[in-house]
């Protein structure tokens, strides 16, 4: 996916739900931080944004975002793109993650305006959920040297909700990462 593509996708969720902040939990979020023209082809093959509301405690908007926008919808099959209405609980977030958001904002995606996990908050997030291709983001990103890992160990230390096997998992990744760029003599 392209930033042109998520502004579209912001800009059609926020005059479904009425509602004008978005949050980008997904891996999309990271096109609010570095350019999509810098970033590696395994951090913008998704065709899926994963947004969620502050304000959806019955996920009434998230619905209405599936519905509107959602894969096979008209505007799926239309644009090759699509969004995936989510709740904010989706997520395993670091502690602080609300105050780091990046925010995405552009006069064509009025009256939409996304706000965008922080590139380190979403790595950390991705490394818990530990899928295949979130492993697969994540290692693309360290390779094309957009984390910091130290930063990364942080975040990972203080994600919010993870304990015992997921957190370990998570940390044993960032400490691998760690050892690889250690220059050896």
């Amino acid at each position: 996916m392209r930033r042109d593509q998520l502004e579209h996708l912001l800009r059609a969720a926020a005059a479904i739900t009425g509602d004008r902040e978005i949050i980008v939990v997904g891996s999309q979020a990271i096109l609010a931080s570095i350019p999509d023209d810098r970033l590696p082809i395994e951090a913008v093959r998704s065709i899926e944004a994963d947004l969620a509301f502050l304000d959806d405690p019955d996920d009434e908007k998230s619905t209405k975002v599936d519905g509107a926008i959602g894969e096979d919808s008209l505007f799926h099959r239309t644009h090759r793109v699509y969004a995936h209405g989510v709740g904010l609980e989706t997520a395993r977030l670091p502690k602080g993650w609300r105050r780091r958001l990046v925010s995405l904002e552009t006069a064509s995606m009025a009256p939409g305006r996304g706000l965008c996990l922080e590139r380190h908050d979403l790595v950390a997030s991705k490394l818990v959920a530990g899928r295949s291709k979130d492993l697969e983001f994540a290692e693309a990103l360290v390779a094309a040297e957009l984390i910091r890992l130290p930063t990364l160990l942080r975040r990972v230390d203080r994600l919010d909700g993870v304990s015992g096997a997921s957190l370990e998992r998570a940390r044993q990744w960032v400490m691998r990462q760690i050892d690889r760029s250690v220059p050896t003599s």
